[in-house]
């Protein structure tokens, strides 16, 4: 639903899906912002928000998955001769234009006390998340003498401010031409009875759609035909407060032809059975993803005959795919989780109501949804200290002081 409606239109539409109380402050707002708000009710596939409303709230939700292990190649353990040649067989490819750079940048800083996108908060003086990986990408290009490609998702909140945040700073001296900007999918949030929450009088409150969604934007923004035109094969998609993040990896890149699979990772060993990440597995025979409450304390705890955890692979958000597989399922969109959660609103009085606890859900798709769409993928255990050094909380566990400290570790 696409098209701009006029009122009658939209009001038929809204009732249908019991969503009629959207314009009660209609005739109090102004011709422009009447537009808008037709505008935004236009953009929403209430179909879809029905579905999933009735799917993931309304039905009780039971697992009878089968979890089981999954085989994983240790970086570590690769012979120094199996090494060279994956290091020559990537590094071709990377100099052919086979592999382009991804990430994930459409949150904002305010976890981190910081009052704008995330990838503009400042790790030392001067140095911002965006410039830590603009130049581990300009390394690269130096290294492989060619121009790698860099599609950077952002959101409606800070899109504009992202984009004028890389012009004040010249981009970061990267080849303008080869960096894309592609805004991440949203959808509204709705209250325990199904109805979509709004912001203000004219104003839907909308939350992203989860990392998952990035394959589906990036085929409504025309990123995929970019890549397509350019003979890009792979695409690597990571996260912008990762300040370790090795985007142009070509052992990486090499070991995931070798394989032939459509699909790639990285991973970490979990420090210790009760941390509080998502750990590869097969479930139901598929490659996936199962996050921490989802395994009982036996499992989590289970040991092989090294000594180490069964279920010890974390998913750090190092993510390799193939353009192949991007085509074949953007389209189809993945699964959409559920999440409840605190959001203020105004009420159907239109009295601002503060959430004092969570009153409303969230339904988003997770990228690593899309390991289940194969039968087989390439997981790599790398070294949490030389790979991953997350910015996320303000202090403690994955704060700026530990990411700088590994950061530093890293480029003595």
């Amino acid at each position: 639903m696409n098209t701009l409606l006029d009122y009658n239109e939209t009001k038929k539409i809204l009732e249908k899906y019991n969503q009629e109380h959207l314009l009660n402050f209609f005739e109090e707002l102004t011709k422009t912002e009447q537009e808008d708000l037709l505008k935004q009710i236009s953009e929403i596939d209430f179909e879809q928000l029905n579905n999933l409303y009735t799917s993931l709230v309304k039905k009780e939700q039971k697992s009878n998955d089968k979890i089981d292990t999954i085989e994983y190649i240790d970086k570590m353990k690769i012979s120094e001769n199996k090494r060279q040649e994956l290091e020559q067989k990537g590094a071709d490819l990377i100099k052919q234009n086979k592999l382009a750079a991804v990430t994930m940048a459409g949150g904002q800083g305010t976890r981190l006390g910081h009052n704008g996108p995330k990838g503009t908060f400042e790790l030392f003086p001067g140095k911002s998340l965006f410039s830590i990986l603009a130049e581990s990408l300009k390394k690269a290009c130096n290294k492989y003498q060619t121009t790698i490609e860099w599609y950077i998702m952002t959101s409606e909140e800070n899109n504009d401010e992202t984009i004028s945040f890389f012009e004040r700073n010249s981009y970061f001296q990267y080849k303008k031409q080869a960096v894309h900007f592609f805004k991440q999918g949203k959808l509204p949030l709705v209250n325990k009875n199904g109805k979509i929450l709004l912001e203000e009088k004219g104003k839907i409150k909308l939350a992203a759609d989860g990392n998952g969604s990035i394959f589906v934007s990036m085929l409504k923004n025309g990123i995929i035909e970019d890549m397509k035109k350019k003979n890009i094969e792979w695409m690597f998609i990571g996260s912008v407060d990762n300040c370790l993040l090795k985007m142009i990896d070509p052992i990486f890149l090499a070991l995931t032809e070798e394989k032939k699979v459509l699909a790639a990772t990285k991973s970490i060993v979990k420090a210790n059975p009760k941390e509080k990440v998502g750990v590869f597995c097969r479930r139901n025979g598929k490659p996936s993803v199962v996050e921490y409450s989802e395994i009982s304390e036996e499992m989590a705890e289970k040991k092989d005959e090294n000594g180490e955890l069964v279920f010890g692979e974390s998913h750090i958000m190092c993510n390799m795919f193939n353009i192949k597989l991007i085509q074949q399922v953007g389209n189809e969109k993945l699964k959409y989780h559920v999440a409840f959660k605190k959001s203020d609103y105004i009420n159907e009085e239109g009295k601002k109501v503060k959430a004092e606890e969570p009153n409303c859900y969230k339904f988003e798709s997770f990228i690593f949804d899309m390991f289940e769409r194969v039968d087989n993928i390439l997981i790599m255990r790398t070294k949490r200290e030389e790979e991953f050094a997350p910015v996320k909380n303000k202090e403690g566990v994955d704060s700026p002081e530990t990411a700088r400290q590994l950061y530093l570790n890293q480029n003595k």
